[in-house]
């Protein structure tokens, strides 16, 4: 009788734990929405509201969608993808920044709440990232406003990435992947949280490709890094609206709401997709995206 009693308490422990991976994201982003209500409520009206559902909005939630569906299956890219186009649609650098910066708060915590459902994360790999991330990505924040000049050591980074990339693109192509044990864990994270602060972008490019070029399984890889990233997100984010304060709204709520559509479908995506192609995939969208960032600063 003790036995049972025993394991019907660990069965409700167990239960409770596996409930706050979806309980502590919702929550967090529940306090974030009221907090941005209660202090930013006076910038909406009736009338402003109306105005912005357009064909801009439309355009802008079409960019959520597609920004988001980029990050959720191959582990990076939705900062760089979601600023590319609304740049490119004409919004200003610091509108774009913006938006991206503090709708990512709401994706990434859509997109942790997905994978996890879906069963992309390893729960050991996700914790092992989170505080260090967190750290990095603080550290890197505080260092920017007085220190670091961020746009100086972009190149740096991106010639990194060019060569994950084609280390990458090398396992993707090989039949079969020798796992290496990955080894400073915790330096990565702060490195690539670090990285992220400092640069407006670059801990999924950093931490996904470096754990995918060990050999790491590309499904588990990539959804334990985009739940992490909540936390970075999260902790970058409410930073940059303590000190910079938030403007732009349609593209705002727009992003956040496709980041919202788009993070189950990509979830369930990166179950379906064979990890040849994935693998490929983000190796290249990496060297794109590398070489973007070379050419704009030489």
């Amino acid at each position: 009788m003790s036995a049972k009693i025993i394991n019907s308490s660990l069965a409700g422990e167990n239960r409770i734990l596996q409930s706050l991976w979806f309980i502590v994201p919702g929550v967090l982003i529940l306090g974030l929405l009221i907090v941005l209500i209660v202090n930013y409520h006076s910038s909406f009206s009736i009338q402003a509201v109306k105005d912005g559902f357009d064909t801009t909005f439309l355009i802008i939630l079409l960019i959520g969608i597609f920004a988001q569906l980029v990050d959720g299956t191959l582990g990076m890219g939705y900062g760089a993808t979601a600023t590319s186009f609304l740049l490119s649609f004409g919004f200003s650098p610091a509108i774009s920044s913006m938006g991206v910066h503090v709708a990512e708060m709401f994706t990434t915590g859509a997109s942790a709440i997905s994978h996890y459902k879906f069963k992309n994360i390893n729960k050991k790999l996700v914790l092992n990232l989170l505080i260090p991330g967190v750290a990095g990505s603080i550290t890197g924040a505080y260092l920017l406003s007085d220190i670091i000049d961020g746009n100086a050591i972009k190149p740096y980074i991106a010639g990194y990435m060019i060569v994950l990339a084609v280390i990458i693109i090398i396992k993707g192509l090989k039949k079969t992947i020798v796992k290496k044990k990955t080894k400073r864990l915790g330096a990565l994270a702060v490195f690539g949280g670090f990285m992220d602060s400092i640069g407006g972008g670059g801990w999924g490019p950093i931490v996904t490709s470096t754990l995918m070029g060990q050999g790491r399984n590309p499904r588990y890889t990539i959804g334990s890094v985009n739940t992490a990233e909540f936390a970075i997100s999260f902790a970058s984010g409410v930073t940059f609206m303590i000190f910079e304060g938030i403007n732009g709204w349609q593209v705002i709520i727009a992003l956040i709401l496709g980041g919202i559509v788009a993070a189950p479908v990509s979830a369930f995506l990166i179950n379906k997709i064979p990890r040849k192609p994935i693998t490929i995939l983000v190796g290249i969208l990496l060297i794109c995206l590398s070489i973007k960032t070379l050419v704009k600063y030489i």
